[in-house]
């Protein structure tokens, strides 16, 4: 299991934070995407791979004035 913005997600070997991103239907171009402490950069999404355990933030960048 993985934990992702806090709730509970089913795990499985390989997991890709992209692979996540389409499964919890996010969607929005800007997105930043945090493995424990550690900042995933967009252009590795589709090969970072998700441990067991971790804990998975995904916030959406949202630019206004």
């Amino acid at each position: 299991m993985i934990t992702v913005n806090g709730e509970l997600s089913p795990w499985r070997e390989g997991l890709t934070v992209q692979q996540l991103l389409d499964e919890k239907n996010f969607t929005f171009k800007m997105l930043a995407v945090w493995i424990g402490d550690n900042v995933v950069d967009k252009s590795r999404y589709s090969e970072a791979i998700i441990p067991d355990g971790a804990e998975v933030q995904v916030i959406h960048n949202i630019s206004g004035g």
